[in-house]
């Protein structure tokens, strides 16, 4: 290998995190910390000579200012090119503009009043100010905290993010270099110091972020401990700004929300709507080449001023346009967190600045891979909103479905962009399936609600309670994840059914008749915390109840067949019937419904001779390998049915055109065979079929419904797509 080349007096390789320059006599690149040549002052410089050449060629010449409202001071001033922002001719005269008062828009609220309940009812849509942090929860150090306080905190040769002001361009610096400048008696530049992350630091054991910045956002509530990616930290910011420092409109990094609390000093921010017009003037203005030199604020229809003087905090919602003056030197402290109050909007920024191309500097640190966490953890909420017969928030619902799409094209993008931020334990097309089923099930669960005039069950759980939930799924998750093998699993709720099938379902359950056209079958809630609290709840899985409440006649009959189909073979039978109906009807319709299925049913009279007739015959097919066992019923019962599984392909299904001619059952029915079904009965069939949409390929439960009475079409097949619940639905 060849020797790496050497640079300045240093004689050390080339390192791409140090700033470098070159000198114009010798051509030697130098290291600016070795020369004494901060990054922020090598513009300045028009001809460079490192300390060498400096002895025998002179100082370094310097640029001559030509003119004060240019990002390039050395343009001549002749007034043919407009004022760019951020320059001293540009802060003057912003500082003359007139604006709508923030007064129109700004929430005077009490800390104790802004909570997560509070928000949750009334929305997070306009800024909140806050004049004593303490109702907040937020602590902060005294206002006689200083800027060489935070160097004794943070370190000064931590290396910072500084923002050149008149020319609004970025350059790196130690933390001690800026505490020189900033107490030095004259500062040649305005610099601003708006980046400062100090999470990992000695001080942020002084500072606690307000509450309900701690208990909504998505990296403290959703983001598990063992991630591959790195947490991100940026709830906890320090600001230190001279007097007439100027950041340019702009939308914080991932549509986030955020928090500002002036420790002294004084801040006036211009803010504007996020209206879907402003939004698009926004990206345009944005994307334009002559950006600095047009002020966003009079594209729009309204701009409001906002000064935020010391002591007290604002918050800004998610995808608010705006910029920031310091009209004195000042210190603040601020953070940004995610949430699922807005999580359309949050999505569209972000989408807004891909398009944008902003550099990942700029950007919310892993923000496809939270948006994922967040998923996962949302699907169990709306599971078991859906358990609990509770309707969701309405800003949850619509957030889910802007989460569905984000991350549909996300993962189609994968396909050109192999940087993925999908986590490693997450499923994503399955994930993106299951909540799509959810929010199907509530949509079509509160289009029913409505239409039968029912109210919808509103969340009670307080914030805390959900807060809890959410870390306590989040910590389940990764057990299951991780710890599979370490601990037993619990059993869920279709293993627990399974079980009662052998020991209870196969015999007859009696109940009452019930008036109404159309049934509803419910499924309570089985615990999988113990086997004992199981079995206490074993009589009480499945049960009939009432649409409107109001019992049957009792003439009219009817028989309910659940039927839980596995590739394994059939699991469960269970057959419920008020009294006995024709055998005949009942015969045909489970004959067919169970043709459809890949089940075979054979009449328990029959039974014995067609297994003795099949052992004659040498079969030994594997459509026989199971089996009902049936007996002679005792006083008062009604006969078991007997059922035999048709084991089917695993392999996907074929078009109609290309499907082979299906066998003839090896067992025929012989109470039916030759006969027609009765008047009525195949279209019965056809309906259920249609209704249940059988499939021979995953698992399932096959419900259906026999007698007299049926309901209309569309009433049988809204009430019974979605009235199972959980495992059973």
């Amino acid at each position: 290998m060849a020797t790496a080349q050497l640079y300045c007096v240093c004689r050390q390789p080339y390192d791409v995190s140090r700033f470098m320059i070159e000198c114009d006599i010798c051509k030697d690149w130098f290291h600016g910390s070795c020369v004494e040549v901060e990054e922020h002052h090598a513009v300045d410089i028009d001809v460079y000579h490192c300390p060498n050449c400096d002895a025998h060629h002179g100082p370094s010449l310097m640029k001559k200012r030509r003119n004060w409202h240019r990002h390039d001071y050395t343009e001549p001033d002749d007034g043919s090119k407009p004022v760019q922002a951020g320059t001293s001719v540009f802060v003057r005269e912003l500082q003359a503009r007139t604006f709508p008062s923030g007064d129109e828009i700004l929430q005077q609220m009490h800390g104790s009043q802004v909570t997560q309940r509070y928000l949750e009812r009334h929305g997070f849509r306009y800024p909140i100010a806050v004049h004593k942090m303490e109702e907040l929860g937020l602590r902060l150090p005294p206002p006689d905290f200083s800027v060489k306080d935070v160097e004794r905190y943070v370190g000064g040769d931590k290396v910072i993010d500084v923002i050149d002001v008149a020319r609004q361009a970025d350059s790196k610096m130690k933390l001690s270099a800026f505490v020189k400048y900033y107490y030095s008696p004259q500062r040649p530049k305005v610099l601003n110091v708006i980046s400062l992350e100090f999470s990992d630091t000695k001080m942020s054991e002084l500072v606690v972020v307000p509450d309900i910045a701690q208990k909504m956002s998505w990296v403290e509530n959703y983001w598990p401990d063992d991630s591959y990616f790195p947490k991100p930290f940026v709830q906890k910011y320090c600001l230190m700004g001279v007097k007439d420092s100027y950041t340019d409109f702009h939308i914080d990094f991932g549509g986030t929300s955020v928090w500002y609390h002036v420790l002294w000093g004084e801040k006036v921010f211009y803010l504007i709507k996020p209206t879907p017009a402003n939004l698009a003037l926004y990206e345009e203005w944005s994307s334009s080449p002559n950006q600095s030199e047009v002020f966003f604020g009079e594209k729009v229809d309204k701009c409001y001023k906002c000064v935020v003087r010391q002591g007290t905090t604002l918050l800004i919602p998610t995808g608010w346009i705006h910029a920031v003056l310091t009209s004195q030197d000042c210190m603040a402290f601020g953070g940004n967190f995610l949430h699922n109050l807005n999580i359309g909007m949050q999505l569209r920024c972000y989408e807004m600045e891909r398009r944008l191309k902003t550099p990942d500097l700029f950007k919310f640190p892993y923000f496809e891979a939270i948006c994922w966490y967040v998923a996962k953890n949302l699907l169990e909420t709306l599971k078991e909103s859906r358990e609990d017969n509770c309707l969701p928030p309405e800003y949850l619902i619509k957030g889910v479905k802007a989460l569905i799409t984000a991350l549909r094209n996300w993962l189609k993008r994968e396909v050109t962009e192999p940087a993925s931020e999908v986590p490693d334990h997450i499923r994503p097309s399955h994930l993106i399936k299951m909540l799509t089923k959810e929010i199907q099930y509530l949509e079509v669960s509160h289009t029913l609600m409505k239409s039968q005039g029912i109210s919808a069950c509103p969340s009670t759980r307080s914030a805390h309670e959900r807060r809890s939930h959410a870390r306590r799924t989040a910590r389940r998750l990764r057990d299951q994840d991780h710890h599979h093998s370490h601990s037993p699993k619990a059993p869920s709720n279709l293993d627990i059914f399974e079980q009662h099938t052998q020991e209870v379902l196969k015999r007859l359950e009696m109940g009452p008749n019930e008036e109404d056209a159309s049934l509803n079958l419910k499924f309570n809630k089985v615990s999988t915390a113990s086997a004992a609290v199981a079995e206490r709840s074993l009589d009480n899985d499945l049960r009939l109840v009432l649409c409107n409440g109001q019992p049957n006649n009792a003439g009219e009959q009817f028989r309910v067949v659940c039927v839980c189909l596995k590739c394994t073979g059939l699991k469960l039978n269970h057959i419920c019937s008020e009294s006995a109906t024709s055998p005949s009807t009942e015969e045909d319709a489970i004959q067919g419904m169970l043709s459809m299925a890949g089940l075979l049913y054979s009449h328990p009279i029959q039974e014995h001779k067609n297994f003795m007739d099949s052992q004659g015959s040498g079969s030994n097919s594997s459509s026989e390998a199971w089996s009902s066992h049936t007996h002679s019923p005792a006083h008062g019962e009604s006969p078991t049915l007997g059922y035999q599984y048709c084991e089917t392909s695993l392999s996907p299904p074929l078009h109609p055109s290309k499907r082979p001619a299906s066998n003839p059952p090896p067992i025929s029915n012989q109470a039916t065979k030759g006969k027609r079904p009765k008047k009525g009965m195949a279209t019965a069939k056809q309906r259920l079929g249609k209704i249940l949409k059988l499939s021979r390929h995953k698992p399932f439960f096959v419900l259906a419904i026999f007698g007299p009475l049926l309901p209309p079409r569309g009433h049988l097949e809204t009430d019974f797509k979605w009235c199972l619940k959980g495992s059973f639905k």
